[in-house]
């Protein structure tokens, strides 16, 4: 089977820790960055769109993305995962998976449909936030971005 090309394995990271949710943050701009999916300065602008709306989405996931305007830092679209199994506060609630976004144009849309459908099943959530296995958490979003 074909890797994904929206979901690298590469970009799962398991086991981290986080200062805190900023630390977090630059943690998926990094991943981002290291994937060479977005050109500098994306990382600053997920720090921008935490401070004027919150990534936070339930299910103890948050997913970290840029701005609109950063949208032209964006080389492809590309996810990033995240897992902090001690957990992260985010603003009152506790963070254990950040997905990061990097979506060229208006793919996000696209993607944040098929990662909702994902994690509206509360045991397909739990199983990102509890995974010790890249591959589990590729078989679990390897379609996300299939349709782009």
């Amino acid at each position: 089977m074909a890797e994904s090309s929206v979901l690298p394995k590469e970009g799962i990271r398991l086991g981290l820790t986080a200062a805190d949710k900023w630390d977090a943050i630059r943690q998926c701009g990094a991943v981002l960055t290291d994937l060479g999916a977005v050109d500098d300065g994306y990382p600053d602008a997920m720090l921008e769109r935490e401070k004027t709306v919150s990534t936070f989405i339930g299910e103890g996931v948050a997913i970290p993305h840029g701005t609109d305007e950063s949208r032209a830092l964006v080389r492809r679209t590309t996810l990033g995962v995240l897992q902090f199994p001690d957990g992260v506060d985010w603003d009152g609630q506790t963070v254990n998976i950040c997905v990061a976004i990097a979506a060229k144009g208006d793919e996000h849309v696209t993607v944040l449909s098929a990662l909702a459908q994902i994690l509206m099943d509360p045991a397909q959530a739990e199983r990102l936030r509890t995974s010790a296995s890249v591959d589990a958490v590729y078989d679990l979003l390897e379609s996300i971005g299939k349709d782009l």
